[in-house]
């Protein structure tokens, strides 16, 4: 394994676990306010590994709801990563059975938007890169959901901080980072106006797998921009 190109991953992965640390501490807050342990809650953090959808399945399990409804919740909320596996596949279709295993369970949105933009500009989407970028944000995530939990009861209500706005921001800044894609105006509104109407109508988290659908078709009907035409060498 290549130590530089681990390394090289763990630097560009370093803006993002500052963005989603708070997330995850926040996390750790919400899960032992409801009832976990913070072994639990950390322990969570480590399987199930996706933010939304651990604080999804959080407020589910306090409400007493039957268990397939937690299920079908949960994989509203992460829908989009069959999409992301199909689209990153491409690029790293030369690792092995094992590798491709655990790359998917390291895949999450800034994982996924880095690894496409490295690999449409042409380098290589190495093992050692992915696996640096991946590991940066996992080893934080879980051991900040433990503090989380365990400095919760002195936080109060986490939000009140204002540390859960951050992903948030961090998400925003990934979709910008597709803007000079074609359609992306259009596509992008379209499945905003309908994540917030579906929000009101059917409420959340199927808003979110809504809204993403309605982008999804929306760019399949549209045709393709031209691609800029080259200019002959003299």
């Amino acid at each position: 394994m290549s130590r530089s190109e681990f390394a090289q991953g763990a630097l560009k992965a370093l803006p993002v676990i500052i963005s989603a640390g708070p997330f995850a501490v926040l996390f750790g807050a919400v899960a032992v306010a409801n009832g976990q342990t913070v072994a639990e809650a950390a322990l969570m953090s480590a399987t199930v590994y996706a933010g939304a959808s651990q604080l999804v399945g959080i407020e589910l399990f306090g409400q007493n709801v039957p268990m397939w409804v937690v299920v079908l919740s949960i994989l509203a909320v992460n829908f989009r990563h069959i999409l992301y596996s199909a689209a990153l596949t491409p690029f790293i279709d030369h690792y092995s059975f094992p590798q491709k295993m655990l790359s998917f369970f390291l895949l999450t949105d800034p994982q996924f938007a880095e690894a496409v933009a490295r690999g449409e500009s042409g380098r290589e989407v190495s093992f050692p890169w992915y696996l640096g970028f991946g590991a940066m944000i996992y080893l934080p995530w879980v051991a900040m959901t433990a503090v989380g939990g365990a400095l919760g009861s002195v936080m109060g209500n986490p939000a009140d901080w204002g540390i859960d706005v951050l992903l948030p921001i961090y998400f925003l800044g990934l979709v910008l980072g597709f803007r000079k894609r074609g359609n992306f105006l259009m596509i992008v509104a379209v499945s905003a106006v309908v994540a917030v109407i579906a929000q009101h109508l059917i409420g959340a988290p199927w808003h979110i797998s809504v809204g993403a659908l309605a982008g999804i078709l929306l760019a399949a009907v549209l045709p393709l921009p031209a691609a800029p035409e080259k200019k002959a060498a003299l």
